[in-house]
């Protein structure tokens, strides 16, 4: 399973997509770096793919710390070190059920393509171009993969909304969640 987890992550190489000649992409992209995820998603995983799939296949959570074992030595991830690590943001909501409805409409109009709110039990062909990019980043290297990766979920619709809205995220508590 934990192969399975590693194989869907994403890796975004914030340098390159930032200089695009794509003001829409840009301006996505540039939405992640305010949310705070450069740190996590500009991460290059694939050099350490074994010590993942190890750390996963072995890990618990006790007293809100991962632990587990890599090469036969015993790690502890605490949501304070695994924030600093990714230089990930530490304040604002923790848990999608607090996600503001103002936003969840907001960004329904944003990223549709027809300038319709989009539906949310619908699919990423509803989306601007670059918004589908997104989604695709959420399905991928945040949330866990439910379904098909072109179906809107509520989960990945309210993490884009995050992003695409500003709303500020505990990503360090809601990516540490097994």
């Amino acid at each position: 399973m934990a192969s399975s987890l590693y194989s869907n992550a994403q890796h975004v190489d914030f340098e390159s997509v930032l200089g695009m000649d794509d003001p829409g992409m840009v301006s996505m992209f540039e939405a992640l770096v305010a949310s705070g995820l450069r740190g996590f998603l500009g991460c290059p995983a694939i050099v350490y793919e074994d010590a993942l799939v190890d750390f996963f296949e072995n890990a618990s959570v006790r007293s809100g710390v991962v632990i587990s074992t890599v090469g036969g030595q015993l790690v502890e991830i605490s949501e304070k070190l695994f924030a600093e690590t990714f230089e990930l943001p530490i304040d604002g909501l923790g848990d999608l059920s607090e996600m503001p409805k103002d936003a969840i409409f907001g960004a329904r109009s944003i990223v549709s393509f027809s300038g319709e709110p989009i539906s949310l039990s619908g699919r990423k062909n509803q989306m601007k171009m670059p918004f589908r990019l997104l989604c695709d980043i959420v399905a991928k290297a945040i949330s866990v993969k439910a379904g098909s990766f072109n179906a809107i979920t509520v989960e990945k619709f309210s993490l884009l909304s995050a992003v695409v809205c500003g709303v500020k995220m505990n990503w360090a508590k809601f990516l540490l969640v097994f």
